[in-house]
């Protein structure tokens, strides 16, 4: 297996990619309608390709707020550290553009994948698109 690597996508140019990804996740496997799944808030987040070689493999989104979301890691590459990547990376651009604290919404079966990560739970469960859900924050910095 190839490196992986995550580097910052450009929404137009690298369009396909992260559709396909998140189809092949969100939609595909986990059921949520296409137009939940795509929204207006696509046009201005930052968005993030992880790479094994030069094939797009997981992305995810940070908005202008600091939230953090659309992490999806393609199932073939998963448990290989792929999302600890994407997600440390993420972090890293909101932490340089001072976009502090991190928040997202996780599915609650990803909680302990998160809090690995320096997230804590700061809500009840809810649902979102029908899966069970909770708020989190990170407010400290990547360990050195």
């Amino acid at each position: 297996m190839n490196k992986i690597r995550v580097r910052l996508a450009d929404w137009v140019k690298d369009n396909a990619d992260i559709r396909r990804i998140r189809e092949a996740v969100f939609v595909a496997e986990q059921h949520i309608p296409v137009e939940l799944e795509f929204d207006s808030e696509d046009q201005d987040a930052l968005h993030f390709l992880a790479l094994e070689g030069d094939y797009p493999i997981g992305t995810a989104r940070l908005l202008a707020d600091g939230t953090i979301g659309r992490i999806s890691v393609l199932k073939d590459w998963r448990g290989l550290k792929v999302g600890d990547a994407l997600v440390n990376a993420v972090i890293t651009e909101a932490q340089g553009r001072d976009l502090k604290p991190q928040r997202l919404s996780a599915q609650v079966h990803a909680t302990p994948f998160y809090e690995r990560l320096g997230f804590k739970v700061v809500s009840e469960e809810f649902l979102e698109a029908g899966i069970p859900h909770v708020d989190m924050v990170r407010e400290s910095h990547l360990p050195s």
